[in-house]
């Protein structure tokens, strides 16, 4: 019988993984994998729907699917008829958005670090409403206390000229830079001013520890397939009973839909036992006819992580452990700095970076003249003589240049992003890596910025 509770995390975790041996995934967070037990499990599910295809899809597959709402439901500590699946945190964000009514001088608040698809929902349907946005400056280094404080004074600013702020969307954990947000903070302001709380939670499930009954977000959504070993296609999203009612579409629109002036109709062919669920839960259950084995997978990903890991609090002390140890040796390395949280002095130094993601800051520069650099340190780095020089123009090709490279050449992939006038690149934390990746990644990105000088980068258009 395996120890579970003794394995060691790290390469002996590699075992359990699908991943080329030849591989180093250092970007865990965006695309996620996951282990051979729940490929299993995927596979045994797509082979009953082609096996009995009427018998699994009308009647077998809401039975599974109760099964992992429940599972999930426990996990995020909430009621189980608040939690439904869906493909995306892009769809979930667009099902919210776009299921609310919208009245002259509504006022949607977001971030400036939103994740691009949702920020182009929010343009989309300022196009098609009367709804308006107010984007908030979240430009890192930052601290949590002055986000806050540029939220509320954008909000309270719309409420003096008159405006009807309905909603404010925000990450627990935004993709790039890869940090932790003040997400409960924003909740609880959002709760005190009467304004609709929607979480874009990619990065939160699996990742970070989440109780969503003391959260008490309005809408939450959160990718399982990123951070909890779950097969790619498969987002939780929970609106509280209090909400439901705001919910009255899927999208693309579901058998499950009620008029407004008809009583809800049964769909032909359906299990017996489905008169017992709510409306919400009736909505969500069958969307399309679309391959959506992977949202039965959920209780094989839960049990791999309790059986095979050693549970929730081991997981997570691990791949915060491992992400912050690992960026700080590659900054060593490369001769940079960690992207962090500036520290005023009221912060507990344990309270800072707390997530598995670690932004390193490449020695490449990038000449602006309109870009101030950020930080004091960042503007010292600036000067760097030493450094290969780019212009803003070029930044975006360098960039791409860097992902590919990584790719083709060394099997290998971390996210190299722009942000605040400067080249970055978001590590990932996670239970099958180990710090000699990072060192190995950091001596890869040190030859890589070195080539960015040379001719045939800098000739890119």
């Amino acid at each position: 019988m395996f120890s579970y509770q003794q394995a060691p995390l790290g390469h002996p975790m590699l075992e359990h993984f699908l991943l080329d041996p030849n591989y180093k995934n250092l970007n865990h967070g965006s695309f996620g994998t996951y282990p051979a037990v729940v490929r299993d499990q995927l596979r045994k599910f797509q082979d009953m729907a082609e096996a009995r295809p009427d018998e699994f899809i009308r009647y077998t597959y809401p039975t599974f699917l109760d099964a992992s709402r429940a599972a999930m439901a426990k996990y995020l500590n909430a009621p189980v008829n608040e939690i439904v699946f869906v493909k995306s945190a892009t769809a979930a964000i667009n099902t919210v958005l776009r299921n609310l009514t919208y009245c002259p001088r509504d006022v949607i608040i977001y971030f400036s670090t939103i994740f691009d698809a949702c920020e182009k929902t929010i343009i989309s349907i300022t196009e098609t409403t009367s709804l308006e946005a107010r984007k908030v400056d979240s430009t890192f280094p930052i601290t949590h206390k002055e986000i806050v404080r540029r939220f509320l004074d954008t909000l309270q600013k719309a409420k003096s000229e008159g405006f009807n702020v309905r909603i404010c969307l925000f990450d627990t954990i935004v993709s790039l830079p890869g940090v932790r947000f003040p997400f409960e903070r924003l909740v609880d302001i959002c709760r005190e001013q009467g304004v609709l709380s929607c979480i874009d939670g990619a990065h939160g499930v699996g990742h970070i520890p989440l109780d969503l009954s003391k959260l008490g977000a309005d809408f939450f959504v959160s990718i399982s397939h990123k951070w909890l070993y779950n097969p790619r296609g498969c987002s939780v999203f929970h609106v509280p009973i209090r909400n439901q009612h705001l919910i009255r579409t899927t999208i693309p629109t579901s058998h499950g839909f009620i008029p407004k002036d008809s009583p809800a109709q049964p769909y032909p062919n359906d299990r017996l036992s489905l008169a017992s669920k709510s409306a919400f839960e009736k909505l969500f259950e069958r969307v399309a006819v679309t391959d959506d084995a992977s949202y039965l997978t959920i209780p094989a990903a839960l049990e791999f992580r309790r059986e095979i890991l050693g549970g929730e609090n081991r997981i997570f002390a691990y791949i915060e452990g491992i992400a912050r140890d690992g960026g700080d040796l590659v900054a060593t390395i490369l001769g940079t700095e960690v992207l962090t949280e500036p520290n005023d002095g009221t912060i507990d130094q344990s309270e800072i970076r707390r997530c598995a993601f670690a932004n390193v800051r490449l020695p490449v520069t990038i000449h602006d003249p309109k870009c101030s650099g950020g930080s004091k340190s960042i503007s010292a780095y600036m000067a760097a003589s030493h450094w290969p020089i780019v212009t803003m123009s070029q930044a975006s090709e360098v960039v791409s240049w860097f992902q590919a490279q990584l790719i083709t050449e060394f099997s290998t992939c971390a996210s190299v992003f722009i942000h605040n006038g400067a080249l970055w690149v978001r590590l990932s934390g996670q239970t099958y890596l180990e710090l000699e990746d990072f060192k190995w990644l950091a001596e890869v990105l040190k030859e890589l910025s070195e080539r960015v000088g040379g001719s045939d980068v800098l000739k890119m258009k």
